[in-house]
């Protein structure tokens, strides 16, 4: 008797806990990088978007507070901030390949600051991921070293602990335009 109460009791606990699994999975936001920017905003097609952002009044510092303090999924490119080897344990997740360190730094609400929740193990720069956490937003400063120095990178959101697993493609990419020297970054499926 005390053996079927315990395995109707564990079966009942594991269904329990699917089923918050599955409500807590429901509640994360698949979001694009449209999603960061005002509707107002003019929406890039192509990597030119930093010249159009600094031409807006806010130079694209107007950040989507609707999406405060909920935890989102969001694909992009990762470029290490903090590594250690192969483990990276801080990036900026950016919108194509080749942002900030080959081309021009896309507007700070294009940009997203990732704390991973353990390092992560990265294969190359710019590699695709999607990041999955709470999306505060708020300006912050990071130090990005780079091969002609160091640069200062502004971005508009940040994910602390967050869910990072690579991905084959990023679904809303911006695309380099084709007389870009950088083109070759542009990943080939």
């Amino acid at each position: 008797m005390t053996s079927k109460r315990f395995k109707s009791g564990a079966l009942a606990t594991a269904l329990l806990l699917a089923a918050t699994g599955a409500d807590a999975a429901a509640d994360v936001a698949h979001i694009f990088w449209k999603d960061l920017r005002p509707a107002t905003q003019a929406v890039a097609e192509d990597a030119n978007l930093p010249m159009i952002a600094a031409k807006l009044p806010d130079h694209g510092e107007t950040l989507s507070l609707n999406l405060q303090d909920k935890t989102i999924q969001l694909a992009g490119y990762a470029l290490p901030v903090d590594r250690d080897g192969d483990l990276v344990y801080q990036f900026l997740l950016v919108p194509w390949t080749g942002a900030c360190s080959h081309m021009p730094t896309p507007p700070p609400n294009q940009i997203v600051l990732v704390t991973p929740a353990h390092p992560y193990k990265m294969k190359e720069a710019y590699e695709p991921v999607a990041v999955t956490g709470v999306l505060q937003p708020g300006m912050e400063k990071s130090q990005l070293f780079i091969l002609d120095g160091v640069s200062i990178v502004q971005s508009g959101y940040t994910v602390r602990k967050a869910e990072v697993a690579s991905v084959d493609t990023v679904p809303d990419t911006v695309t380099l335009p084709v007389n870009s020297p950088w083109n070759f970054l542009n990943k080939k499926n």
